[in-house]
Order: C-alpha cells, then sequence, then structure tokens
C-alpha cells in the first residue's frame, strides 16, 4: 500500500462527506486505543483540530485507569476538544429500570455498553452540528466483529478501509506515539488484565 495516497484519501473523504452534510466539525470516541488515536489524527488532519471533539467514555470500576490515561494525552497531543464521560451510573439506572437484566448475558451487556457510547456520541453530535466519526477497521468490519447499533452506528468510517497491521503502518508514519501502536487491542466492554506503561508519562 502506498500510505501516502491512503492518507490523502482518508483526509480527502472526510473533508468531501463533512462539507457536503454541512455540518461543523466531528465527534469521536476516544478509547485509548489505536484505532480513535488514527481516526482523531486523520480527522484534525481534514478537519483542524479546533473542530475535533474526542469523547472518552470510561466505565468507572472496569475501564482500565491506564485507557482513561491515554485517551486523555492523546487529546492534548493532538490539541483537541476532550470530555470524558462515565457511563458507569447509566449502565445502573438501566438495569434498575429492567430489573431482569442483571441475570442478562455478558455479551448482552457488553452491547448495551457500546450502545451507550453510541448515543452520547450522537447527543453531542446534534448538539454541536457535527457528524460522528466511526473508529472500526477493515479487518473488524470483514470479522463483524462490532455492535450493530453501537460502535457500528457512526456516520463515517474513516479507516473502515485499512487493515489492522495497515492502521499500525500509517499510525507510526503519523507520529502516533508507539505506546498506542503496540497497545493490545481491547473492546472495553468487561474487565481485562492491567496492561503496558500509560501513555501520559511518555508525551
Amino acid at each position: 500500500m502506498n500510505f501516502e495516497v491512503a492518507q490523502n484519501k482518508i483526509v480527502n473523504f472526510i473533508r468531501k462527506e463533512t462539507h457536503k452534510a454541512g455540518v461543523n466539525g466531528a465527534v469521536i470516541g476516544i478509547s485509548g486505543g489505536i484505532d480513535s488515536a488514527l481516526t482523531a489524527a486523520l480527522t484534525v488532519k481534514a478537519l483542524g483540530k479546533d473542530n475535533v471533539l474526542g469523547i472518552h467514555m470510561p466505565e468507572s470500576g472496569l475501564t482500565p485507569a491506564n485507557d482513561s490515561e491515554d485517551a486523555k494525552a492523546l487529546a492534548d497531543w493532538l490539541g483537541i476538544e476532550f470530555r470524558t464521560i462515565d457511563i458507569a451510573g447509566i449502565i445502573s439506572s438501566f438495569m434498575v429500570a429492567v430489573p431482569e437484566s442483571e441475570s442478562a448475558s455478558r455479551l448482552c451487556k457488553g452491547n448495551l455498553k457500546a450502545r451507550v457510547r453510541m448515543s452520547l456520541l450522537y447527543f453531542h453530535a446534534n448538539q454541536m452540528d457535527r457528524m460522528v466519526m466511526g473508529t472500526g477497521n477493515k479487518t473488524e468490519i470483514l470479522l463483524g466483529y462490532f455492535t450493530k447499533y453501537g460502535d457500528g452506528g457512526v456516520d463515517l468510517e474513516p479507516i473502515g478501509g485499512l487493515y489492522k497491521t495497515e492502521v499500525w503502518e500509517l499510525s507510526r508514519r503519523l507520529g502516533v506515539p508507539e505506546v498506542l501502536i503496540t497497545k493490545k487491542p481491547s473492546a472495553g466492554l468487561w474487565a481485562v488484565r492491567p496492561m503496558k506503561p500509560s501513555l501520559g508519562s511518555l508525551i
């Protein structure tokens, strides 16, 4: 792959589609992982840092602290506006409103979390007259590794034509910090073992 050509195509795609839609910018869910990092970096190149909002949506008691630190450090590195919204209270309220949800499977609860995050992104996008940028890559899309109306519910998928290996390579070419590129991928929907040092201490 010619990565310079790929980068220019994605940047132009974002510019063209946002202009066509008549919106003022983009909203991106920033997880602390490489896919959202690359999407945010490309969107900043396309629209400028003042027109990009990054939203980190951890679940207290579950989301690793280094993910939140990496998300904030990435936003600082890019110079974009950044907000953190803890979804734990929203999930808890759902469980109270639908008591039988307590016996739901881990997958069912995980999909709910993805859909809550989608709703938060669209609330801000509607409020700010912006588009929601997806962070799914081609490998995930081909495998069906996403939640319908969750992380699959977006306006544009800027890196949807890139395999995961290409996501890593393009990220390196754009100067995305190496700690994010080598970080073990996680959907952030259930508990995982702590991994790697935080990006916050490196940039």
